[in-house]
């Protein structure tokens, strides 16, 4: 649904842009331990028009409601502490990403953080595994056409509502913050209706292609186990 290219080199740019992301309905049950995250996510919500998959007030500046979520996202850093079930899971979901990621350090790094940042925000880690995967396609630097970035296709105006100097989009925890926290938004607008929070996350609301795209990675690639 997106057109991406590789940005390597400036990586820190300050930025961000974001999209749709689903719940998931899951096949399988897991856990996962700690790892900090710090940074932020975000959404907004429709008292406006919508800008690629993301929502501005009539005056122009971005909702008040998810701009204090995003804040309020940006300040936590709590872990996870049952280290058993954490390495029951990343065990599992790095041998299904390993064709992809081949870097295993990576690979870990990257489940630890998509684990922390779908729990923080009161999401399963797999839902946010499928959004990435419809997304970015797992490419930390993605950048679609309409300008969104990173593994979650966020937009680069919620940067300059709250980022923070030195904040990247193509940063991992930042770049998932957000996400998650603007999938979580979305979801709870509409009262956990999986189908609409997508399709408000990535822009399309009002179709089910991308929704459905989601759930299918979901219920075939990322499910519980």
């Amino acid at each position: 649904m997106h057109e991406f290219t590789l940005h390597h080199d400036d990586v820190t740019g300050r930025l961000a842009e974001n999209r749709g992301v689903a719940y998931l309905p899951n096949k399988r049950t897991t856990n996962i331990h700690g790892m900090r995250a710090r940074l932020l996510t975000t959404v907004i919500i429709g008292t406006a028009f919508w800008l690629g998959g993301q929502t501005f007030a009539a005056s122009g500046k971005a909702d008040p409601e998810l701009r204090a979520l995003l804040k309020k996202a940006v300040a936590e850093s709590d872990s996870f502490a049952d280290r058993f079930d954490a390495e029951v899971w990343l065990t599992d979901m790095s041998q299904r990403l390993g064709k992809r990621i081949p870097d295993a350090r990576y690979r870990i790094k990257l489940l630890k953080t998509v684990h922390y940042e779908a729990k923080r925000a009161g999401l399963a880690p797999e839902l946010v595994l499928a959004v990435i995967d419809v997304e970015s396609d797992f490419n930390q630097f993605a950048i679609s056409s309409a300008g969104a970035r990173g593994l979650m296709q966020v937009m680069p105006f919620w940067l300059k509502e709250i980022g923070k100097p030195g904040d990247s989009l193509f940063r991992i925890q930042t770049n998932l913050r957000y996400g998650c926290t603007i999938l979580k938004y979305y979801l709870d607008k509409e009262k956990g209706n999986l189908r609409t929070a997508l399709a408000r996350y990535n822009g399309s609301k009002g179709t089910r292609t991308y929704a459905a795209r989601v759930n299918k990675v979901l219920r075939t690639r990322w499910y519980k186990q």
